[in-house]
């Protein structure tokens, strides 16, 4: 009896770990996976895109990119919901982090030249699940969009 009362009342013998480079890079890019496939449309440009935001990211190769990408569309699949990779990447990243994953999030929306409601509207979840307020959310859009209006003017 003594026992099972020290079991309830102590600590959980499971302990949350942060998740390490790698799987914070599969988490990331499996959200843009999800952002790439809501609009029943994935785009090759948009899974370029994923490619080269992992690249400058995370600091690796083209090939661990592609990689990460492969692992990332297999995760993605099998996802019941986005918290399994928002929740890794609140443990990993500050507020800055996070807008910057999600300014990434955005390059993926716009690499088809069209933002549709679905694509915003699940971006719009998970700047709420990574706890972005609605201003971090438009300076991510508008950093995106400059960039990409830059991209294509030169």
């Amino acid at each position: 009896m003594i026992e099972s009362l020290k079991k309830l009342f102590s600590a959980p013998e499971t302990e949350h770990h942060k998740p390490d480079d790698h799987q914070l890079a599969i988490a990331a890019t499996a959200l843009m996976v999800q952002l790439s496939r809501v609009d029943s449309d994935q785009d090759k440009r948009e899974l370029q895109v994923i490619v080269d935001c992992a690249v400058k990211a995370h600091q690796i190769t083209r090939e661990e990119a592609e990689e990460i990408l492969a692992t990332a569309l297999s995760q993605a699949e099998d996802a019941t919901s986005l918290y399994e990779f928002t929740g890794q990447i609140n443990d990993a990243l500050d507020q800055d982090g996070k807008q910057a994953l999600l300014e990434s999030i955005w390059h993926v929306a716009l690499a088809d030249d069209r933002i549709d409601k679905y694509e915003e509207h699940l971006i719009r979840r998970i700047a709420d699940l990574l706890h972005l307020n609605h201003r971090e959310f438009m300076q991510a859009r508008h950093k995106a969009e400059s960039a990409r209006s830059e991209s294509l003017d030169h």
